[in-house]
């Protein structure tokens, strides 16, 4: 194992050493929080896959394959059919709005006010996205170097918050680039191949396995259409998506470099879902299906290769632990602190302040990790808390997000209340339904939606000064030539 060690602490130093250089480029509040607006096209697709496709994805991914097949792709499927939706045709549009959270941009369509409740839901899907991602350190470190549950979640989760904290959104970048690169060689390149050929090619994995692993819908139509719901929509509205759109330097990057991400997002639930299948072949009789992916490592694979496809997955897991932990801190920051002390959000004002909102975020990244991890400790039934998280996402925000950006008539009160009819009904339907069944996101949704369009129409419509700050906004207009508003017509 001597040589899968050296693999790892050469991976582990050099993402600290990336957070070290990327503090050096995070001189400005922009360039801390969305890398300056300025990444490319190749830098653009590689953090965007990066921070879709963690743990669940690669781990969880894998998982489903062992349980059922070809079919155990949708998760992820639906992951990248998100992304590209978002990428063709919203990321434009949210990239040109120049703001930092997705509650800054419900208070810029609805003229404020819809801000604070949104961020709460926000803050929290963060936080436990990141908690959950955090956990997963456990079980790769455990494969590892044998080591208990709180340790490894410690030694991860420090080294995630010692380079977001260091260099925020520049650092984030760097290391995503590279995990991304990590992931591409050791899930897609050697895995992949490695375990069809152990499981003796996809003849030989027919022959083993039911007609259903290989039906493309085995895995049954409510479980996609719940999948469509939650991870294709949520892909839409999170803020950890969100805040990587903010980065692109152009409309063109935005689109296409998303467009590509979410390709690359198709073609890796595939492979998930074939390595999961070759480990039924392998293991018929595991424990858990999430074993799945540690056990075809720790067997099948030479010494070296296994290093590396261990630091792929590790990668995947500080990927999207990092984006949430950046996520979490600036919705933390931007939105409930700097609202609740009702101090004026001003930008562009001169280097000292934008230096000090650098330290003051990079103060929110390192207690908002603190928090992650010690949460991470403590929790037990994550599956549960990030299936409430997603649910309170969807149900409580999809709607007042997507009709802001596409039904003019909607107004501040309707989507105020499309936040707290959504979310107390997907509360409520979880306590009588469950956590983990279908309905709380379906009806939670459906009462959202109703109220989002009832209120809107009985209320005053928003007022034309509002709605023309947000169309120049929306047009590319530069937020100092728009932030005065146009008078009302009298």
């Amino acid at each position: 194992m001597a040589v899968d060690y050296t693999v790892i602490v050469v991976y582990l130093a050099g993402m600290l050493a990336m957070g070290w250089w990327g503090m050096r480029r995070a001189r400005s509040k922009s360039e801390f929080l969305v890398a300056g607006r300025r990444l490319g096209p190749v830098m653009y697709s590689g953090t965007m896959a990066a921070i879709v496709l963690g743990g669940a994805s690669t781990i969880g991914g894998v998982g489903l394959g062992y349980q059922y097949g070809l079919s155990g792709a949708w998760m992820v499927f639906t992951i990248g059919l998100g992304l590209l939706a978002l990428s063709v045709f919203f990321s434009a549009r949210i990239a040109r709005l120049k703001v930092y959270t997705v509650s800054e941009m419900l208070d810029l369509r609805y003229g404020g006010r819809a801000g604070v409740i949104s961020g709460v839901v926000m803050w929290a899907y963060t936080l436990m996205l990141a908690v959950t991602s955090t956990i997963a350190y456990a079980t790769i470190f455990d494969v590892l170097f044998d080591l208990n549950r709180t340790v490894a979640i410690i030694l991860g989760g420090s080294i995630v918050v010692a380079y977001s904290t260091l260099g925020g959104m520049w650092s984030i970048t760097l290391t995503d680039m590279v995990q991304f690169v990590v992931k591409t060689i050791g899930v897609l390149l050697l895995l992949l191949p490695i375990a069809v050929v152990k499981a003796g090619g996809f003849g030989a994995m027919k022959a083993e396995l039911p007609t259903s692993y290989f039906d493309p819908l085995g895995i049954g139509g409510e479980t996609i259409f719940t999948y469509v719901l939650i991870y294709t929509f949520g892909m839409l509205i999170g803020q950890d998506i969100w805040q990587r759109v903010f980065t692109a330097r152009d409309d063109t990057t935005a689109r296409w470099g998303g467009t590509v991400a979410g390709t690359y997002c198709l073609a890796y639930a595939l492979a998930g879902a074939v390595i999961g299948t070759a480990a039924k072949v392998l293991y018929p009789k595991l424990g858990s299906p999430d074993d799945a992916f540690a056990t075809i490592v720790k067997d099948e694979l030479p010494v070296g290769v296994r290093g590396l496809v261990l630091a792929a997955a590790l990668a995947a897991v500080m990927s999207t632990s990092s984006g949430a932990l950046i996520a979490c801190a600036t919705v933390a920051n931007n939105d409930i602190w700097s609202r609740l002390r009702g101090a004026a959000r001003r930008g562009g004002e001169g280097h000292d302040e934008e230096h000090d909102e650098v330290k003051g975020n990079r103060v929110f990244i390192l207690l908002m990790g603190l928090a992650v991890i010690g949460t991470a400790i403590a929790l037990n039934n994550v599956v549960e808390a990030l299936t409430v998280a997603y649910n309170l996402l969807v149900g409580g925000l999809l709607v007042p997000i997507l009709g802001g950006l596409l039904w003019k008539r909607g107004t501040v009160h309707g989507a105020l209340a499309a936040v707290a009819v959504g979310g107390l009904a997907v509360i409520g339907l979880m306590a009588g339904y469950g956590i983990l069944a279908n309905e709380p996101v379906y009806y939670g949704l459906a009462a959202s939606l109703v109220a989002y369009v009832a209120v809107s129409l009985v209320t005053r419509p928003t007022d034309e000064a509002v709605l023309a700050t947000w169309q120049g906004r929306l047009a590319g207009r530069s937020p100092e030539l728009v932030s005065e508003p146009v008078p009302a017509p009298q």
